[in-house]
């Protein structure tokens, strides 16, 4: 007996260092199936967030690009404040307005229009309510009316825009050099 005893326990160690080696080649096997899954995860990951970046650049690339040596310049006007059209005549717009203009030159000869343009300004905005002033659209439009108002001041051609209905032809005016109202400041009490 002591022979197959012998024999049994020399068997018995060597069944668990088998299912060790076992073991661990599976182990080993999941970690490579998950790393290759992970790989693989990632890169379709980048791939489709380097497409969603490439079409948020696409509307970037239609951007005008300024010409240094053309940079426009910007005139800020002082602030007003002006009763609205409102019923009762107790609210009121305090705004503060820079003028985006085509050049240096322009800048000096808007200049020289300082006193006419506050006034038609002011004028523009005595006639709106604060319902006009505060929506969006009316924004919109406002800043619009300004540029018109400026441009006329100044002596410029503005185009005339074609209205539903109306069969007037639109006309396109030479390059206007007040290119935009910036708003810096907007107080509606």
């Amino acid at each position: 007996m002591s022979a197959a005893a012998a024999a049994a326990t020399a068997d018995a160690p060597e069944a668990p260092k088998k299912k060790g080696k076992k073991l661990l080649f599976i182990i080993v096997g999941v970690l490579v199936l998950a790393i290759a899954g992970a790989a693989g995860a990632l890169f379709i990951l980048k791939k489709n967030t380097a497409e969603d970046d490439h079409e948020e650049d696409a509307p970037v690339a239609h951007v005008k690009k300024v010409d240094p040596k053309h940079a426009p310049t910007f005139l800020p006007l002082e602030n007003m404040v002006v009763n609205l059209a409102d019923t009762g005549g107790n609210r009121y717009i305090q705004i503060g307005l820079t003028l985006q203009l085509q050049d240096a030159a322009t800048g000096e000869a808007v200049k020289a229009y300082m006193p006419s343009i506050r006034s038609a300004v002011l004028m523009l905005l005595a006639k709106r309510t604060s319902e006009q002033v505060l929506s969006a659209e009316g924004k919109e439009k406002l800043n619009q009316d300004i540029i018109a108002a400026v441009s006329e001041v100044m002596g410029y051609e503005v185009d005339d825009h074609e209205e539903e209905g109306s069969k007037k032809k639109k006309r396109r005016a030479p390059p206007n050099p007040v290119q935009a109202v910036l708003f810096s400041s907007f107080i509606v009490q």
